[in-house]
């Protein structure tokens, strides 16, 4: 056989089915128009199932399959044109709207902010690094951080969502599906670990060593050196540190920062001790009032899927795909009460002015059981 006259007729066929496409895309258009008009929805599941079931019996049954796969992709790229030109309405876009209508707000220098932990907490340098003069009230856990929000006793609230080493903050994302907030900008803080020990503490004097779980985790093959040591995790390294501190004693270590060590009258042992010097952490500084800052690139939702359907993250992934955003982070976390569901989050990158954006959260509004906009904002890096 003739590989490259086969070729050929492949080409041929391929510009065949080029132009067939772009007939459909123009009618598509038409139909666009149409729905407009009626206020018909974009989605129409039954019609593509009949379509489905029509263009794949004119094929051989193994076959059938492929073609279907080629089908429901032409269906997501005619949905994708159509959502770009569409009037979609939906409670979360008109907040949306509202919210863009007065204009972008400046970012405020002078905040009170809400962090978990004590002074010297990474959460607390992460709030010095948003705002110029941060007035920082502590709260013990995650929880009291939104609830302080949530309620208005603190203008904002900063949470680590992730680390570069130990992975998502999983605390943190069950925590968002409870309160009501937003997310209003977001800082990127490298980490640096060190070893901390009372002043007269040498090396071979310790005995155990406090610390975060997130800490000791980002510096496992640094703490394999100390196979006979006891580890006993502690709220926040802050914390560790001034349990130390507060010990006295001379055969105890604390891995934390060196704002901690000076705070808290410690010596550095021995520092970087984390796994990679590439080691930081993500905060999100969260507000009960959506606004928008300059910038605001970054967009955060959380949207459950159908049950008991296939693909369906392969066709939401999809949607992403088709208006050309670039999606850089997608998590899920189980719904607690509920039978293999899960809530799943998405950062991507758009601009929230864009007319095809409002539009795919407005479908997601529309078609989900449990849709959240969590925010448009900058990050600092």
């Amino acid at each position: 056989m003739d590989l490259s006259k086969i070729r050929a007729e492949i080409d041929r066929v391929d510009d065949e089915i080029a132009t067939l496409y772009g007939k459909r895309m123009d009618l598509i258009k038409q139909v666009c128009e149409a729905k407009k008009e009626c206020g018909t929805p974009v989605n129409d599941p039954d019609r593509e199932k009949k379509i489905l079931l029509r263009v794949t019996d004119k094929v051989e049954e193994p076959i059938q399959v492929y073609l279907k796969r080629v089908f429901e992709t032409i269906f997501e790229t005619s949905k994708a044109f159509q959502t770009l030109n569409a009037e979609y309405h939906s409670d979360v876009v008109s907040k949306i709207q509202s919210a863009l209508d007065k204009g972008v707000v400046n970012f405020p220098v002078r905040a009170r902010v809400a962090c978990q932990g004590i002074e010297g907490a990474y959460s607390g340098i992460a709030a010095d690094r948003l705002f110029e003069l941060a007035d920082i009230t502590y709260f013990k856990n995650f929880d009291g951080v939104f609830q302080a929000v949530e309620k208005g006793f603190c203008k904002y609230g900063v949470l680590p969502i992730e680390n570069s080493s130990a992975g998502s903050v999983n605390q943190v994302y069950d925590l968002m599906k409870e309160h009501k907030f937003y997310i209003v900008r977001s800082i990127r803080l490298s980490i640096s670990h060190n070893l901390i020990v009372n002043k007269e503490t040498k090396l071979e004097d310790i005995k155990e060593i406090f610390s975060h779980e997130q800490a000791l985790s980002q510096c496992r093959h640094y703490l394999e050196k100390f196979a006979n040591v006891k580890i006993t995790a502690c709220p926040n390294t802050a914390v560790a540190a001034r349990m130390l501190a507060e010990s006295g004693r001379k055969d105890v270590a604390c891995i934390s920062s060196r704002e901690c060590a000076d705070l808290y009258g410690l010596k550095i042992l021995d520092n970087n001790i984390q796994d990679s010097n590439n080691n930081y952490t993500r905060f999100i500084l969260i507000a009960k009032d959506l606004e928008f800052y300059s910038e605001a690139h970054k967009i955060s939702i959380m949207t459950t899927l159908p049950q008991n359907t296939p693909g369906s993250l392969n066709k939401l992934l999809a949607k992403f795909s088709n208006l050309g955003i670039n999606l850089t982070k997608l998590e899920s976390r189980p719904i607690v009460g509920s039978s293999f569901e899960f809530m799943f989050y998405f950062d991507f990158d758009c601009d929230i002015r864009g007319k095809g954006v409002q539009n795919l959260l407005s479908e997601l509004d529309n078609s989900t059981e449990q849709f959240t906009f969590l925010g448009a904002y900058s990050e600092i890096v």
